[in-house]
Parts: structure tokens; sequence; C-alpha cells
């Protein structure tokens, strides 16, 4: 029976807290620039958090993936 690497594991909810931060900056991000649209920086700032909202749900698979890696172990390729 396999054991789980407590270090993937511990990799995987660090990644986990970086999304869930990425994942409440995004969508503040996008309701501010919303709010200020005659605001110069409007477009800067709508850019950035589009690019927050995709980086979190990039980050959200990739943890995901972390962790099951963790608990169950690489996939062999064969």
């Amino acid at each position: 029976m396999k054991r789980t690497d407590k270090e993937l594991l511990v990799k995987g909810l660090k990644s986990f807290g970086y999304t869930v931060a990425i994942m409440f900056l995004a969508p503040f991000l996008l309701y501010q620039a919303f709010k200020n649209e005659e605001h110069p920086f409007f477009i800067p700032v709508l850019i950035l958090g589009i690019l927050f909202a995709v980086l979190a749900i990039y980050l959200g698979f990739r943890s995901v993936n972390i962790v099951m890696d963790a608990v169950f172990g690489k996939k062999d390729e064969h």
C-alpha cells in the first residue's frame, strides 16, 4: 500500500492557499475596474483582473492535481 507523500501534500496545500487568495483578488479587481469605468486605469485594472481570474482557474486545477498525486501517487505512463 502506498503512503501519502507529505512533502508533496504540503506543496499542494500551499498552492491551494495561493489559489484562494487569487480567487478573492480577481473578482475584487474586476469589480473595481467596472465601478470606475471613466478612470484612466480602467483598462489596465480590467486586464489584470481577467488575468488573475484565469490564473485562479489554472492554479485550482494544478493544486488539485498536486494533492491527488500526493495522496494516490503519480500515474504510470504505460
